[in-house]
């Protein structure tokens, strides 16, 4: 068929990838399209259907992708932070808000359970880029990591989870714009850092130094 490419397997399963995710980018997970992912990726509309299954399965596979790459970005994030926990989870915050703001139509998928499958490598996923957030917390009360964590870790655990994940979908929306973070005038990533200080003041106890 003229205009197709040939793949080896492994090629045709990233191209198909790589072709969700600018289509991701341009109109989002809700108008995504699997035969338009298999047009931009040069292949037959039949082609996806190998390795995915279907659209669930295709868009399951990049949200797990989106998840490790979270898991990333938080533990680099972290290690910016250095020996201090507190200051190691706002760099956690700052690295959740900028990769949402990097990859925004992979974020608002990896969060879009209607679209995804229930699969064991996305839940794996998933779940290992909360840990970093968990154990950044347990690190900060000193919590030992077969101990379960405290009503009060878990509290903090929700709080910068909530804070941050809020203001990421709030700037990929583009709604702190138009209103120019006006408290205290500050710019969007300043206004980021000052609300993480005050979840992490609130939450977090200050003797942690790990």
């Amino acid at each position: 068929m003229p205009g197709m490419h040939s793949y080896h397997h492994g090629d045709l399963r990233q191209a198909l990838i790589a072709a969700t995710e600018t289509l991701l980018a341009e109109q989002g997970p809700e108008s995504f399209s699997l035969r338009e992912a298999a047009r931009r990726a040069g292949v037959s509309p039949a082609a996806p259907a190998h390795h995915f299954g279907d659209s669930s399965g295709l868009l399951t596979a990049v949200a797990t992708q989106g998840f490790e790459g979270l898991a990333q970005a938080l533990r680099e994030g972290e290690e910016r932070g250095g020996k201090d926990a507190r200051r190691r989870l706002r760099e956690q915050g700052i690295a959740y808000v900028q990769y949402a703001i990097r990859y925004p139509g992979r974020f608002r998928l990896m969060f879009s359970h209607a679209l995804l499958r229930k699969d064991p490598d996305l839940q794996r996923a998933g779940n290992e880029a909360f840990l970093v957030l968990e154990n950044g917390v347990r690190a900060a009360f000193a919590a030992p990591a077969s101990a379960a964590l405290s009503p009060e870790a878990w509290s903090a655990v929700l709080a910068l989870w909530s804070v941050v994940h809020g203001y990421a979908h709030l700037a990929i929306a583009g709604r702190l714009e138009p209103l120019q973070c006006k408290p205290r005038g500050k710019a969007p990533a300043d206004v980021l850092a000052f609300l993480l200080d005050r979840v992490i003041d609130g939450c977090v106890p200050r003797k942690a130094k790990r």
